[in-house]
Formats: C-alpha cells, structure tokens, sequence
C-alpha cells in the first residue's frame, strides 16, 4: 500500500536545518516525517517560536506544546524527511 506522501520531495535532516530562517528564506519544521513551511506564520518569523527551532523535526517536541497538531493543518506541506 503506498503512503499518501510518497510523492512528495524528500529532504535530508541537513537540508531541513538550512530552512531554519537564517540561512534561507523559507522556514520550514518536520513533524512525524512531513515538512511543513511555516514562512508565513507570524509565530514562526526569525525561525523561532517560543523554545523551538525552525529546520528542525519537532514530533518529540509537540507534547510539550499548548496546542496540538493540528496546528499543522494550516501550514503548506512541502516535502516528507528522510
């Protein structure tokens, strides 16, 4: 059974950590294999919201968070991590 994502890009870890915000204009998180693009989050601008990096995978983080995931429902997917 193919996965609903497989035909998305796929990004390295490395190449995830150059979307932080700093070294490239997008911004973009992991979360449970997908990147999203965050850029457009005022939350996010500067690649850092609250305790949390940009160009990071952020699945271990979100039990921490006062929200869910569903907060990733508003942001554009733009790739899976592999």
């Amino acid at each position: 059974m193919n996965n609903l994502h497989d035909d998305l890009p796929a990004y390295t870890k490395t190449q995830l950590a150059l979307r932080n915000g700093q070294d490239k204009p997008a911004i973009w998180v992991a979360y449970k294999g997908i990147i999203y693009d965050v850029s457009k989050s005022r939350l996010w601008q500067k690649g850092m919201h609250y305790e949390h990096w940009a160009g990071q995978d952020l699945t271990d983080e979100l039990a921490d968070a006062p929200h869910t995931s569903s907060v990733f429902e508003r942001m554009e997917i733009v790739g899976r991590l592999v």
